[in-house]
Formats: structure tokens, C-alpha cells, sequence
């Protein structure tokens, strides 16, 4: 088996919090560049096993090139919004040990200048997760109504100028094509008053490609999804392990462990109460100064634990 190069974030506490069993079943359910992978491997034994999934391409060129010739290893080109379907075909349905969720764009995404992620490299504007399928951000840009693109713009990247921004947009589409991450990320800066943007700390087209990569990518939607189908997936004291890089996907996350772990009484007084489905591990867990060092993106990075109860749950 053939190690990775990149350490993913927050790598320890994300082993730590899946409490990896020798002859356990695993499920990486985004896989990336393999790191994470790689390191459950090394902690499996020969009756071990792992799942891994994930819809952009090259990270199915990843998977075969770095450990596709372990027999413990699975990979599946596919949303994690598919997990309980691969997993029931497969016979693991309530028989899995661990989950983990490592969210948002990787870093070998966001440095591809040719998978228009990054407004800070020169490329097309595509920012689809698996190009092959669905609009790019720029065919979407084209047709999208001002409304449109301000909602977007404002519940995906929470920007307060959303339509502002979105103004500018439709005004440039009509002279040119917006066609790169270049020409957005000037037009989203002309957007934009001198003073607020010399009284930020980010980029002021930071919030708005975020938008935009959540939006094209059904990010949150997948999300939502994929955590439901954890619970009947996970065996009885199986971890579900969810690294977060934004307040919207935390807020999700959290809000799904919080209520499979304290579920709602029933409305009448005589029912039986649900049990819980989940069981809170420890608190948030976030990178130390040293990670921060080392990998800037560690900075944003949350990390959430439940471990499956035997309650029947939701």
C-alpha cells in the first residue's frame, strides 16, 4: 500500500474519535486524496474493511494509483448522498464501526487552477465537484436570474452585499461572458466599496466563490442526506466522525448529532418516549497552533463525534 503525500486535517483526533477496531468496517465517505483512508488502513487488520466514496474523478485516480491494490479497500465513485444504497447492496447496513466525514473542497481541488475552485488562480469557472455531470458554475452564472444569484450568494456564503454583488454580475454578463475565476473575482471586487473591503480580513470575493462551489455542488442537500443514512448504518457503539470547514455545514452537523442524541418527548403525555439513536463523544475538537502552522486551512476545521446507541432512533 502506498502512502499518501498530504496529511489531511485534524488527522489524530479524527482516529482518535473512530476508536478503530482491527477486524472492523469503515467508511471513508469522502475520500479526497486518500490520506484519510490510508491512515484507517494502517490500523485495520487482514479482517478488516473500508469503504471509501467520493464523485470527483481524480480521486478515483487517486484510489487505484494508492491503495487499489489492498483487498480491505473499496472505492465507490459516488456522492456520500448514496451511502445506505451502496452499503445495503453490499450487505453493511447496521453492521458499520465507523463513519467519517471530512467536508468542504480539498486542497488539491482548490489549488487545481483548471477546477475553478480558487479565485486566487487563473482558470475556468467551473467549480463542480465531478465535472462530468451537472452545470458549471459559469453555465449556471449565465442564465441565473438578479434574484437568484443574491439568495444564493446570501444563504451559502452568508455575504451581506449579496445583492450588490449579484447586480454586478448580471451587468457584466451582458458586455462578456463571465467565463473565469479571474474575471468573477475582479467583478465581485468592483462590487464592492473600498472601505468595506479594506476593513475585511478576506478576500472580497471569499464568501461569494464559497456560495457558489456550495451551490453548483448541492453541498448542504448531500450533507443533509448522507447523515441520515448513518444511523441505520452504523452498528450499535459504530462512531460517526464529521470534520466541518464553515459554520453552515457545523450547524448542520450539529444540529442532526443533537437531536438523534436528545430526541423530542412525545406529544402525549402516556407514549413512549424515543430513544436516543446517538450518543455525544467528548466536545468540538479543533486544531492546535502547531496544525494551524503547518496547514492554514486547519484553522476553520471542527470536529464532531456520536457513537451509535442501540436505540432504534430516526
Amino acid at each position: 500500500m502506498k502512502q499518501t503525500e498530504h496529511k489531511p486535517v485534524l488527522l489524530d483526533a479524527a482516529m482518535a474519535g473512530l476508536a478503530i477496531r482491527p477486524d472492523g468496517v469503515y467508511v471513508d465517505a469522502t475520500f479526497g486524496r486518500g490520506g484519510h483512508s490510508a491512515a484507517i488502513l494502517s490500523c485495520l487488520g487482514p479482517g478488516g474493511r473500508l469503504l471509501a466514496f467520493d464523485k470527483d474523478p481524480e480521486a478515483g485516480d487517486a484510489a487505484r494509483a494508492t491503495l487499489g491494490d489492498d483487498p480491505r479497500f473499496s472505492f465507490h465513485r459516488a456522492s456520500f448522498a448514496r451511502l445506505g444504497e451502496v452499503l445495503a447492496e453490499a450487505d453493511l447496513a447496521g453492521r458499520v464501526d465507523g463513519i467519517l466525514m471530512d467536508l468542504g473542497v480539498s486542497s488539491p481541488q482548490l489549488d487545481a487552477a483548471r477546477r475553478g475552485f480558487s479565485f486566487s488562480r487563473e482558470g475556468p469557472l467551473d467549480m463542480r465537484m465531478d465535472p462530468s455531470a451537472g452545470e458549471s458554475a459559469a453555465e449556471w452564472l449565465a442564465v441565473a436570474g438578479h434574484g437568484e444569484i443574491a439568495r444564493v450568494l446570501k444563504r451559502y456564503g452568508e455575504e451581506p452585499l449579496a445583492g450588490r454583488i449579484a447586480g454586478a454580475i448580471v451587468d457584466a454578463r451582458e458586455r462578456a461572458p463571465i467565463e473565469t475565476t479571474a474575471r468573477l473575482a475582479e467583478i465581485i471586487a468592483s462590487a464592492v466599496p473600498a472601505r468595506v473591503a479594506a476593513g475585511s480580513r478576506i478576500h472580497p470575493a471569499t464568501r461569494s466563490f464559497q456560495a457558489l462551489r456550495i451551490h453548483i455542488n448541492r453541498e448542504l442537500e448531500d450533507l443533509s442526506e448522507a447523515l441520515a443514512q448513518c444511523l441505520p448504518a452504523l452498528a450499535p457503539g459504530g462512531r460517526l466522525v464529521v470534520i466541518s470547514f464553515h459554520s453552515l455545514e457545523d450547524r448542520i452537523v450539529k444540529r442532526f448529532m443533537r437531536d438523534a442524541a436528545h430526541p423530542e418527548p412525545p406529544p402525549l403525555p402516556m407514549a413512549e418516549p424515543t430513544p436516543p439513536a446517538l450518543r455525544l463523544i467528548g466536545k468540538p475538537h479543533r486544531a492546535g497552533a502547531d496544525e494551524i502552522a503547518e496547514n492554514p486551512r486547519a484553522r476553520s476545521a471542527i470536529l464532531r463525534v456520536a457513537e451509535r446507541t442501540a436505540g432504534e432512533g430516526t
